[in-house]
C-alpha cells in the first residue's frame, strides 16, 4: 500500500515564499525595476515624487553584477530617458536623457545643444535661468566641442539649468545603464501631501 506524505503547512508556505522571492529577483534583475525620482533635474518630464518603471531588457540581457551584455538587443538612442549608475558614485542611480551616442560631436553654445553640427531639439527641455555663463566659468551653458567615445553616452537633464549631468562629469559607460524609463505608476506631491492622479499611467518620452 502506497503512503501519501502530505507536506506540512509551514513547508508549503516556505516553498511558496522562496519561489516568489526568486521570481521577484529575476524580474528585478532582468525585466523591470521600479525607481523613484528624488530631484528636479528632469522637470517638467519627471517630477520629484514620481515613481516609474524601467525596462531592463530593451537594450539586452546583462550580467546584473558587472553590467556586461550577455545578449545584445539594441543600444540607447538620442532622446531616450535612461537610468544608470552615477559614474562618480556607482551605488547611486541617476536618470537623464540621452543627447549623444558613440562618435557624436557635442557642442553647447549659449545653451543651444549641437550634435554633429545641428541643433538637437528636445520638446521638454527647459531653461529657467536667463543668465549665460562662459565655458571657462562653468560648462553649463558653453561646452566643447567634445566627441563621445566608444561604448559611451552623453546625457543631460531636461531641466537644463539645474541638472548635474555629462556637461560636468562627461560620459556614461554602456555597462552602467540599467534600462529605459517607460511608464509612471505612482506620483506623490510631498509639498501638497497629495497624489498626482493625472500622471498615473503616463508613458515617459
Amino acid at each position: 500500500m502506497t503512503k501519501i506524505h502530505k507536506k506540512s503547512v509551514v513547508r508549503e508556505y516556505a516553498e511558496a515564499i522562496v519561489i516568489a522571492l526568486i521570481l521577484a529577483l529575476f524580474i528585478r534583475s532582468f525585466i523591470v525595476q521600479a525607481f523613484k525620482i528624488p530631484s528636479g533635474s528632469m522637470i517638467p518630464t519627471l517630477l520629484i515624487g514620481d515613481h516609474l518603471l524601467v525596462n531592463k531588457f530593451i537594450y539586452g540581457i546583462k550580467n546584473p553584477f558587472t553590467g556586461a551584455t550577455w545578449i545584445s538587443i539594441g543600444e540607447p538612442n538620442r532622446r531616450d530617458i535612461i537610468v544608470f549608475k552615477y559614474p562618480e558614485n556607482p551605488k547611486q542611480d541617476f536618470i537623464k536623457r540621452v543627447i549623444g551616442v558613440a562618435g557624436d560631436r557635442i557642442e553647447i553654445i549659449d545653451k543651444k545643444v549641437y550634435v554633429n553640427g545641428e541643433i538637437l531639439e528636445v520638446d521638454n527641455a527647459v531653461y529657467r535661468d536667463k543668465r549665460i555663463f562662459p565655458g571657462n566659468v562653468t560648462p553649463r551653458d558653453n561646452l566643447g566641442p567634445i566627441v563621445v567615445p566608444e561604448n559611451s553616452l552623453f546625457v543631460m537633464g531636461d531641466n537644463r539649468d539645474n541638472s548635474h549631468d555629462s556637461r560636468f562629469w562627461k560620459f556614461v559607460d554602456l555597462k552602467a545603464i540599467k534600462g529605459k524609463a517607460f511608464i509612471l505608476y505612482w506620483s506623490w506631491n510631498r509639498e501638497d501631501f497629495a497624489v498626482r492622479w493625472n500622471r498615473l499611467g503616463d508613458l515617459i518620452h
